[in-house]
């Protein structure tokens, strides 16, 4: 392990929990390795082994879900705190949390309750996180979510900058606890945010191939992986090329990762940051791609949005997703005794609370039980390819 960093977050000078624990009952682990290990044995964590991460509830069994693709991110994630001197385990954390607050069917289920909750305060999945850590999943007996330390809450909160309009849902988190979301988040959490999407930008490469949604003819259109392709080529030029698709993503996740720790290195040097407390009052970003590669991942995500996430087979799937959450919806807002029991007893009365509430219940749906749930409260339902 490289040695910490000054700006490093560290577990000793943690701005502690919401609620007092009694200390020395749970192991010698530091506090950001209990945040670690509350995640990965939480319900919501568990639920995202059943949540769309591109495809909609696969029939492959090879396709990538939520849960495989925050256990990626977190090895990317690790592996660059690592390079840079961060706290390896609060970056973990951050990284397989940051994508809990996902209702079912990824964005297609947010656009719903979105609608649902128009009015009433909306719905963002990034506010969901921090709600589902710290008010519905509530595992312990004497105080309400994991109660998470201030670092990780912030890192979910801000890992993709400062917010200055937040949600109702994010709004409640930093009224109970802080979170200084006005200011930039710690290194960790930037680390995380970048990690994600160097992971989905490569592997979803990987999911649409599988797929038949892309083809490598036309992912060579895109410079990065033509020259990664052409580095491949000339390193094993007699296997045929399906033999090859495993070593251009990772040699692109190395490439992108190379680039990553160099430029960081270099803003960090710049900033003349000496501690945490400085990153966060830095005025910037400071993880980050250079301007060539910020430019290529770009070209990349371009190409992503129109030739996979907005494939008309994708959108057919996302149709019918909108249309099952938000038909869940209403069919729980017309009768609130279908809902499940320890959710019907604590239904409030009055709006917006009580249609929150139903929304609460919907987003920690994985895909197959909301399926399931909308063919026995609504109808039959026909489900397009990809399903």
């Amino acid at each position: 392990m490289s040695a910490r960093a000054p700006w490093a977050s560290d577990p000793e000078r943690s701005r502690g929990r919401l609620y007092e624990e009694q200390k020395g009952t749970r192991g010698p682990r530091n506090a950001f390795q209990r945040d670690r290990d509350r995640i990965i044995h939480s319900i919501s964590f568990r639920r995202l082994r059943h949540k769309t991460q591109v495809f909609m509830a696969p029939d492959g069994d090879h396709f990538r879900v939520r849960l495989t693709h925050s256990l990626e991110v977190a090895q990317i994630g690790r592996t660059v705190a690592r390079a840079l001197g961060l706290d390896e385990d609060l970056t973990e954390a951050l990284c397989l949390a940051h994508d809990i607050g996902h209702p079912p069917f990824g964005h297609a289920g947010e656009d719903a309750l979105k609608a649902a909750l128009e009015g009433k305060g909306g719905f963002d999945h990034n506010g969901n996180t921090l709600r589902a850590l710290t008010h519905i999943d509530s595992p312990y007996p004497t105080w309400r979510g994991l109660n998470l330390t201030w670092e990780t809450l912030e890192g979910l909160a801000k890992h993709n900058g400062p917010v200055r309009y937040p949600g109702w849902a994010l709004g409640a988190a930093d009224a109970a606890f802080p979170l200084e979301l006005r200011q930039w988040s710690s290194l960790e959490a930037q680390v995380a945010a970048i990690a994600d999407d160097i992971a989905y930008d490569n592997h979803d490469i990987d999911d649409g191939l599988r797929a038949g949604l892309l083809t490598l003819d036309q992912l060579l259109e895109v410079p990065l992986v033509a020259r990664g392709w052409d580095a491949v080529r000339a390193r094993y030029p007699n296997l045929p090329e399906d033999r090859l698709i495993g070593e251009l993503i990772r040699s692109q996740i190395g490439t992108m990762v190379n680039d990553l720790i160099a430029e960081t290195q270099a803003r960090v040097a710049d900033a003349g940051v000496g501690s945490v407390e400085d990153v966060r009052t830095a005025g910037q970003c400071l993880v980050g791609f250079s301007d060539a590669m910020r430019e290529d991942e770009r070209t990349l995500k371009r190409f992503m949005y129109a030739n996979l996430y907005h494939h008309p087979q994708q959108l057919a799937a996302a149709e019918t997703a909108h249309g099952i959450v938000a038909g869940l919806f209403a069919a729980y807002h017309d009768d609130p005794a279908r809902m499940a029991e320890g959710w019907r007893e604590p239904l409030p009365a009055d709006e917006p609370h009580r249609s929150r509430h139903i929304a609460d219940f919907i987003a920690g749906m994985t895909d197959r039980y909301a399926i399931q749930r909308y063919r026995e409260l609504v109808g039959p339902i026909s489900l397009p390819a990809g399903f």
